[in-house]
């Protein structure tokens, strides 16, 4: 997140601020669709198994917070705007995850998990702006702006690149031994978490496109459309239904498919950009 964040500048999240379509959509694909849409899918693929439904309705529910915004850079997007659009998810959340949860999954008395929505917004949001910002600043006073531009940042992209291959390494052995003990639920339970990411993420691409925004609007629109907050998903799954359960399995698949489903979507939208934007 130090990368993504280093490469903005304060001033470009202010003017960010002042366009509001782009996080209104957003909203509506967060919070009107994704619920919408992934209740729909668990219900087809998963009506034999209701807490594995269950955690991944709790998954379609939650809008990515934090770590979308690295996507959203490496897909070219706009991430001023995305920082944005992030930050009013974080507080829609602790208004709206509750009742959507409780009129999804068809229960009463869900906690909403504070916790996880705070720290992975300071965590993955806060300390990184400001760490990037800072040092941006001191920097560019020390260097100039030709070296910080010319060397640094691209120092920068490499760090990255190695650090989203560790990710994924880290990420599948942590699961290795619920992925070779049960292959069969893992796969069931990842074709509705598949499926939502693929259908929002192409979904809220098109209709920016369709509206006539630009590249780096509809990018960004597609990601945060699309990521999910797992945290968030993996905390009410363990409060309600227990850390053995059916449901907090099914939550801990989410972030199993999130770095292999967005990077594959980064590809496609880089192949499409100039056929579908070359206008704009």
């Amino acid at each position: 997140m130090y990368p993504t964040m280093v490469n903005i500048e304060l001033k470009e999240i202010v003017k960010a601020a002042k366009s509001p379509e782009p996080t209104v959509i957003t909203l509506i694909g967060n919070w009107v669709v994704a619920p919408a849409l992934m209740a729909l899918l668990a219900r087809i693929f998963l009506s034999s198994y209701p807490e594995y439904a269950a955690g991944a309705i709790l998954l379609g529910i939650a809008p990515c917070t934090g770590m979308v915004l690295f996507w959203v850079l490496l897909a070219g997007g706009d991430v001023a705007k995305g920082v944005v659009i992030t930050a009013i998810n974080a507080l829609s959340t602790l208004i709206l995850y509750t009742p959507l949860a409780t009129l999804y999954l068809g229960i009463g008395g869900i906690p909403i998990p504070i916790a996880p929505i705070a720290r992975s917004v300071i965590l993955f949001v806060g300390l990184p702006l400001i760490l990037g910002q800072a040092s941006r600043k001191l920097l560019i006073e020390k260097k100039g702006e030709k070296w910080f531009r010319d060397t640094f940042r691209p120092l920068l992209g490499n760090i990255a690149a190695v650090s989203l291959l560790a990710t994924i390494v880290i990420l599948f052995s942590l699961k290795g031994e619920v992925i070779v003990n049960q292959p069969f639920l893992i796969g069931l339970i990842s074709v509705p978490i598949l499926m939502h990411f693929f259908i929002m993420a192409t979904v809220f691409y098109l209709v920016p496109w369709l509206l006539g925004f630009d590249y780096r609007d509809a990018a960004t629109i597609a990601f945060i459309s699309s990521g999910t907050q797992f945290e968030v998903a993996i905390a009410t799954a363990t409060l309600v239904f227990g850390v053995d359960s059916g449901a907090a399995l099914a939550t801990v698949v989410g972030p199993l498919w999130e770095v292999p489903s967005m990077l594959s979507f980064v590809k496609i939208v880089s192949k499409t950009k100039q056929r579908l934007f070359i206008n704009r």
